[in-house]
């Protein structure tokens, strides 16, 4: 193996192994990684024999700067240095009960190890001791794998994925993240085998999904998991976005296809993996609003509310945090129609005001998924409202500016109000902070004191309020 392969962690292990007249190999994704010219900072070392007391060999070298984790229940060891993990782990064979990822493990050789890995990719090893340092074991044809750009179980595909079903999740994801095929053999055993995901946690899966949805192209792994089924079992929300209705020789576009382009279109623009979440869900209220009218045509009257709403119950089931991440998917579902709407009506200074009130510091990013969202075959149609958004766009920067409402709080709090006219908390003080609101966002008065007072006032003695003295 040329020199260029070596790294200096490595040379330290290697004299670690020598030291303890210790077998030892690289293996898995480095390996994999290096071949694929992927520049990669998680080592995956097996031992033959105890991977611990390399771990600890090699905690010694490296001293201070280098943190050393244990496991004696799993045999594993664990070394962060500067950027760089390194797991070590005795070689071993697997087997499996039916109702558990968990295996039972017993020691073995360097050929064990290499079978209970998940893919040929993943199982090649690279030795690292000195007499065959930088020798390549490859059983499985690995390295021909790379060069076709194929994934491939090293063993059975159906043991593989049935003994640990997240096995399939991470041939998705290997799929979509390397632009890789699936081998017929192994695809069909993603088919046969898509129920046993449910003895996977949703954390794992999540997990998964995350890395799939960061990838270049998110699509490819999006559409594997429904053509393969697994989609309809850990999303079925956006599985059934698959398919078109025709009703009097009019139909609409395949929801799930345009959805899938909406994601890809993100995924060009932006790296904020919620934002690429929102864009999966974007539509997700469209089945269930799905209505023909036969002036019309098909509607999905206001599929982005329902979609708001129905954003709880999916985070909550599929592990997602609750918390601000899940009110940003929600606020750029519910909001993701305004842009649009803005374009095809008069672009209004109070219509500008209320989506920058209401989208606040994601206004840009609720942009660039209204722009993904714009996926017509018909050009012309495409630059239209390209065109428009950018018009949305310049007005949206004009009012700030001019306004500054985003984010704003209106001059005048409740406090302020109950203290004018000796209120308690109560409707009143909400319709009067309200009508200032509203008037400040259609442009009636500016966002300023003195006006939102005199205009307090005036509310008030409408309803037959009088300033206390």
């Amino acid at each position: 193996m040329q020199a260029s392969w070596q790294n200096p962690i490595l040379d330290l292990i290697s004299d670690c192994a020598e030291a303890k007249q210790t077998e030892c190999y690289v293996i898995g994704g480095y390996v994999r990684d290096w071949l694929l010219n992927r520049p990669s900072k998680d080592i995956d070392i097996v031992v033959v024999g105890s991977g611990i007391e390399l771990a600890m060999a090699l905690k010694a070298k490296l001293g201070k700067k280098a943190a050393l984790s244990v496991f004696k229940n799993f045999g594993t060891a664990q070394i962060k240095y500067k950027d760089t993990e390194i797991e070590f782990v005795g070689a071993r064979k697997e087997s499996y009960r039916n109702d558990s990822r968990k295996p039972i493990v017993e020691d073995g050789t360097l050929e064990d190890d290499q079978k209970r890995r998940d893919f040929t990719i993943n199982a090649m090893a690279i030795c690292l001791n000195k007499s065959k340092f930088g020798e390549l074991t490859d059983p499985f044809g690995g390295k021909k794998d790379l060069e076709y750009k194929i994934l491939r179980t090293p063993l059975n595909p159906n043991v593989t994925f049935s003994d640990d079903p997240l096995r399939m999740m991470r041939c998705i994801r290997f799929a979509t993240q390397l632009k890789f095929s699936i081998e017929d053999g192994t695809y069909r055993a993603l088919e046969s085998n898509k129920e046993r995901i449910n003895i996977i946690s949703q954390e794992r899966i999540l997990d998964e999904l995350n890395k799939i949805m960061m990838s270049d192209k998110p699509s490819i792994g999006l559409d594997i998991l429904y053509k393969c089924g697994l989609l309809e079992i850990i999303m079925p929300e956006i599985s059934n976005l698959k398919g078109v209705d025709i009703i009097a020789g009019k139909g609409h576009k395949d929801i799930f296809y345009h959805t899938l382009e909406v994601v890809d279109n993100v995924a060009k623009q932006s790296s904020n993996l919620w934002l690429r979440w929102a864009a999966l869900f974007h539509d997700v209220g469209k089945p269930a609003t799905k209505r023909f009218d036969p002036k019309i045509g098909w509607m999905f009257h206001n599929h982005n509310y329902i979609g708001e709403k129905m954003i709880p119950h999916i985070f909550k089931r599929m592990k997602f945090p609750m918390n601000e991440k899940m009110r940003y998917v929600q606020k750029i579902v519910s909001l993701h129609m305004r842009p649009i709407a803005l374009v095809e009506e008069e672009i209004t200074d109070s219509a500008v005001r209320r989506l920058l009130f209401e989208g606040g510091d994601d206004i840009e990013d609720l942009m660039t998924l209204c722009e993904a969202d714009i996926t017509s075959k018909n050009e012309a149609k495409v630059n239209k409202y390209m065109q428009n958004l950018q018009i949305v766009r310049l007005k949206l920067k004009d009012i700030e500016q001019k306004d500054h409402v985003r984010n704003f709080q209106p001059p005048i709090d409740g406090a302020e109000i109950m203290k004018t006219f000796g209120l308690e908390p109560c409707g009143t003080v909400g319709q009067i902070k309200a009508v200032i609101k509203d008037a400040i966002l259609d442009g009636k008065i500016p966002n300023e004191y003195e006006p939102a007072h005199d205009l307090m006032i005036q509310i008030a003695s409408s309803m037959g309020l009088t300033p206390i003295k």
